[in-house]
Order: structure tokens, then sequence, then C-alpha cells
């Protein structure tokens, strides 16, 4: 029987938002300030985003945007991550049931967002087709099927294992997958791609390495 989820909200993730997220790096830099950040982000059609994860961006297909570069524009160096979904997975070992409510109420506000949907309850399953779905997307884009895929396990992310597909650039690292959410409560997860520079870890550990390969998975999506 699948492991439940309480709650998923999710936006598709379109060729458009790939193709956008891979053309960050390399776009033409924006002075870090912020008339000049936000001229360029209202340029694009995006925007700021506090609420839903601190300190992030909006981008015009309503996924939210994530940087740990001061701008997310013309910054080779920094690690990118488009979240296109967010679950709450049930914990079979938390007993304080005062959780629920107020992160019934995030979801709830991931939900609400342009163009995204949402489940109350779940299940691993609904979880994964939307993963497999972000995935058809990046290997359409690219015209390449992964180069890994491996089921997460709690070493890697919180919550049920739900699935991570790695491709490589000559540069950059994407992952498909689950991903902690650093935001002020983390107790929710994340569905990202993550857009990482290879020199988190170049070479990609053989697929049957089990330890070595969760390791280089989490040093291309944790942020």
């Amino acid at each position: 029987m699948p492991v439940p989820v309480h709650a998923l909200a999710h936006r598709p993730l379109t060729a458009a938002a790939v193709a956008e997220l891979l053309d960050l790096p390399t776009a033409p830099p924006v002075a870090e300030d912020f008339d000049a950040l936000d001229s360029e982000l209202r340029r694009r059609g995006c925007g700021w985003e506090h609420e839903l994860v601190a300190d992030s961006f909006r981008t015009g297909s309503a996924h939210v945007l994530c940087t740990d570069g001061p701008s997310p524009f013309g910054t080779p160096e920094a690690r990118h991550f488009l979240v296109f979904g967010e679950l709450y997975p049930v914990d079979p070992d938390d007993e304080d049931l005062d959780n629920g409510p107020w992160l019934y109420e995030l979801m709830a506000d991931w939900q609400q967002q342009p163009g995204w949907t949402g489940h109350r309850p779940a299940t691993v399953q609904d979880c994964e087709t939307v993963l497999a779905q972000a995935a058809q997307t990046v290997t359409e884009h690219l015209g390449a099927a992964p180069e890994r895929t491996i089921l997460s396990d709690a070493a890697v992310v919180t919550g049920p294992s739900l699935t991570h597909r790695v491709w490589r650039t000559p540069t950059h690292a994407l992952v498909v997958g689950p991903a902690a959410d650093n935001g002020p409560y983390g107790y929710l997860t994340h569905l990202q791609l993550s857009y990482t520079p290879l020199t988190c870890g170049p070479e990609l550990p053989p697929a049957d390495d089990e330890d070595a390969l969760p390791g280089w998975i989490t040093s291309h999506i944790d942020w």
C-alpha cells in the first residue's frame, strides 16, 4: 500500500519553463541592486516571492525559482532550483498533531497560486506521476533520457521515497526529484528541477554505488 501524503500541490513543468531555467546562467548579468533586478524581473514577466519560499522569485509560469546567488541572471557559478510541486508528507514519528492546521494552510497557499492544483490527501503515486511528467518534459527538451534514475531515501530527503532522475550538460547537472524544504517550517518537501554547476561534483558515481550516488545528488539539490 502506498505511503500516504497529507497534501500535494503542483503546477506542470513546461518546455518553456525548462528552457528559461537553462538560459539563466548565460543570460546577460544584472547589476546587483534592487531597481535593476526588479526591472529585469518585470521585463521577463517574473516577480519576487517571499511568502512560499523566503528570498526567492516567481517565474512567469508561476513556478518558484530559488538561487544561491543574489541574482538568477548571468551567474554561471550559482545553483538554480525551480519548484513545480510541494507536498506535506506523513511523518509516522510525528505525534505533534498541532502541526496539521498550519501546514495545511501553507499547502493551501501553494495550491492557490495561478495554474496550480492540489490533492488532499494524496499518495506517493500521485507525487511520482508529477515527477514523471516533469522528467518527460526535460527529456524532450534535452533530447536525451536521464543518465541515472534512483529512488531517494531518508539520507537524501525527508518524507516518502521518491524518484530522482539525473541529466548532465557539459557544464551543469539537472536533477528532477524531491528536495528538502529549507524554509522556516521545514516540514514540507519540494518537487523541483535543480540546475547546478558540475563543480559541485563533476564525476557521476556508478549506478551501483549506493553510497556515493545519493551524496552526489544531495550536493546538487540541497540549498
